[in-house]
């Protein structure tokens, strides 16, 4: 008995050990990578890939890879045969994802159609092309809402136009008529409006492009992305 003690108790010293050499070989490696790529791109974390003697290493919201010897760095996909699991994809869409409850809705435009059960959000500026499109295939859906964040990011125009359909009596028409009709917003521009916090918003969460959709589990698709890829994604979350 004592014999079968001794043993458990070397094993679990052993994996104790082993824990301590892993988490100090990342932290080596991450200090001797953080040095050679520089202090402007900061490493947020360093860990094991799939891959023997691979790690992972998170810049920012983007994935790379290193050697055990930081010689060098990898920008790529790692993906398992066997399954074809593409795992950078997985993790990339993981650090995408947001928490749907940290979206404000009443710094949303809002359109229900139907009985509006189905819920994205989409970051949009007016003045683009790309989301003039999406928001022509959106109207394919039915039993949806949604919610439109305005981040005027492309020009100073865009900002004035964000501001004009947001102060109008029936800022959602404003919108619609703009993006689909081509009947510019007009009127005053000059009534508190959300767009401040919606570029803070994007900021915090990497929201570089419009148009920029969300789901209600936190995925995002970025781009005018079709409208068969929306309905099976709302699929997916049933």
């Amino acid at each position: 008995m004592n014999k079968l003690f001794s043993t458990i108790a070397l094993a679990c010293s052993l994996t104790f050990l082993v824990g301590i050499v892993n988490a100090q070989s990342e932290q080596q490696v991450r200090s001797d990578l953080q040095k050679k790529i520089g202090a402007n791109a900061k490493i947020k974390s360093v860990s094991p890939s799939p891959i023997p003697g691979v790690y992972e290493v998170l810049v920012g919201n983007e994935v790379f890879y290193t050697d055990a010897n930081s010689k060098y760095l990898i920008q790529g996909e790692i993906i398992e045969i066997a399954t074809g699991k593409n795992i950078t994809e997985q993790k990339q869409a993981d650090l995408n994802r947001i928490k749907w409850s940290e979206l404000i809705p009443a710094n949303a435009l809002k359109a229900v159609r139907g009985n509006g059960s189905r819920q994205i959000a989409i970051f949009s500026d007016p003045n683009c092309g790309y989301c003039k499109r999406l928001e022509k295939s959106l109207q394919q859906l039915d039993n949806v809402t949604v919610y439109t964040y305005l981040i005027p990011i492309l020009s100073p125009d865009s900002a004035q136009k964000s501001k004009q359909i947001w102060c109008s009596a029936d800022p959602q028409k404003a919108y619609i008529d703009w993006m689909i009709n081509g009947i510019a917003p007009s009127g005053k521009s000059d009534c508190t409006s959300p767009l401040d916090k919606n570029m803070a918003f994007a900021k915090t969460y990497g929201i570089t492009g419009t148009p920029t959709i969300f789901f209600t589990d936190g995925s995002r698709f970025p781009g005018a992305v079709q409208v068969t890829d929306i309905e099976k994604k709302f699929s997916s979350l049933k």
